[in-house]
């Protein structure tokens, strides 16, 4: 489909979504509270499945941006039913043929593919809405795999996400102020515009690959830069199993080893190096028999400033301390909390116990018959999204997609461990770098 088509059936969403939100305000006008409260709720699911709908049927770039916000609707204050609906969005799509693939290659690596590659297998390894991924040989015999920007993603994006955004807006679904929902989207709009370059993603890799290099449980594939471009990206291709079967075949041992890992090295890359792989979805990883894990995609990750990880790292800990005013302190200098008042400060110290459950003291079972964190913070967020002396920064939009990611994941891995003691040790790195010391309580 054109742009301009695209733009006039998301248009063309916009206006009967938001028409449809104008005629229920008239209808509310006769109805009771309950009855304005039921209409209301069936009609954010009709919308939501409506704007489901037309993202799919357009595919590409609109899909992802529909999986984009669905998987940050935690962090922007989005209505369970509404995040329900634009979770049927899945980062799987139809294959795209292989000459077009073929065509593509040739024309950002400057040759016939076979002159390029000494092999490549024509039939995908997956297919998602940006890319495709086919594995191949390099003339010297390396292993690789080579990920493929589709056509035309990277000129829809943009517009599909404003498309959005206004559908969500007009829609009543987002109930934050203009400015908070601006610095949501702009962070999305961010992070998607660096997902469609891919020599942004060979300089994450590098990166990221530089700071885990020593890490004997971990491994980043290596980019080949001579293969590579903005549309093209060739690394190293890593073997193993994905989450589900490591989870159904590897012995208590690994998944122990596993599970830590993941938890470990997110704090790590945190709190020490302030970065994150920011899509922790599970197809991004890949498991050795004995617990070893390979990470496979940074076309999304996101760096943070040192101070902001100080600030936010001292609201952890001292949550996690039951040190409550000096969490409240620094939740104002994170901006989380724009005054100080009773009842924000009740609900955000309730927010964070709930998040910070698997970080008491001792070892926790992740997955295990105590760990009830999800459901006490699905508990408060209906008080948090109504209380407008909270704020989610837009640097938690990511950081918690990503904490988020790593807890689902290691409720399937199931490893026991201290994982206070982890975010303890992890947070004095940032303590060392900014030369300040934690108050004891």
């Amino acid at each position: 489909m054109s742009k301009f088509g695209r733009l006039a059936k998301l248009g063309s969403l916009t206006t009967r979504v938001t028409g449809s939100y104008l005629g229920q305000q008239l209808a509310g006008l006769v109805q009771s509270e309950e009855k304005r409260k039921e209409a209301l709720d069936r009609l954010h699911i009709h919308n939501a499945g409506r704007i489901v709908e037309n993202l799919g049927a357009l595919k590409g770039a609109a899909m992802k941006v529909g999986q984009a916000v669905a998987q940050v609707a935690d962090s922007i204050d989005m209505p369970a039913d509404a995040r329900a609906m634009l979770g049927k969005l899945h980062d799987k799509a139809e294959p795209v043929p292989w000459e077009t693939v073929k065509a593509r290659i040739e024309l950002e690596l400057g040759g016939p593919v076979e002159s390029v590659y000494k092999s490549i297998d024509p039939s995908p390894l997956g297919t998602a809405s940006l890319g495709q991924v086919h594995a191949a040989t390099l003339p010297d015999g390396s292993d690789v795999v080579v990920k493929v920007l589709h056509m035309g993603v990277e000129d829809a994006i943009h517009s599909d996400l404003s498309a959005l955004k206004n559908m969500l807006i007009g829609g009543r679904m987002l109930r934050r102020s203009k400015a908070e929902i601006d610095s949501w989207f702009d962070e999305i709009d961010a992070r998607l515009a660096e997902e469609i370059d891919y020599e942004n993603e060979a300089r994450n890799l590098q990166t990221f690959r530089r700071a885990l290099i020593d890490d004997p449980d971990v491994t980043v594939p290596r980019v080949h830069e001579g293969w590579s471009t903005r549309r093209v990206l060739t690394m190293e291709r890593l073997h193993g199993k994905p989450l589900a079967a490591f989870v159904a075949t590897g012995t208590p041992e690994a998944r122990q080893r596993a599970g830590v890992t993941l938890g470990r090295v997110f704090f790590d890359l945190f709190y020490g190096h302030r970065m994150i792989q920011a899509d922790p979805h599970p197809g991004n990883f890949i498991f050795a028999p004995d617990g070893k894990i390979g990470l496979l995609d940074f076309g999304c990750a996101r760096f943070f400033d040192l101070e902001w990880v100080a600030e936010y790292g001292a609201c952890a800990i001292y949550t996690r301390r039951n040190q409550r005013e000096l969490m409240m302190q620094h939740a104002v200098k994170l901006g989380a909390l724009s005054e100080r008042d009773a009842d924000a400060e009740e609900t955000l110290w309730a927010l964070g116990r709930a998040i910070g459950i698997p970080f008491r003291d001792g070892p926790f079972l992740t997955g295990g018959p105590d760990d009830n964190a999800h459901e006490q913070i699905a508990r408060v967020m209906p008080k948090v999204m109504i209380n407008n002396k909270l704020r989610a920064p837009k640097e938690l939009v990511f950081l918690h997609r990503s904490l988020g990611g790593i807890y689902s994941l290691n409720k399937q891995l199931k490893p026991m461990h201290d994982w206070g003691e982890v975010i303890e040790r992890a947070y004095a790195k940032t303590l060392r770098d900014t030369g300040r010391r934690l108050v004891e309580g």
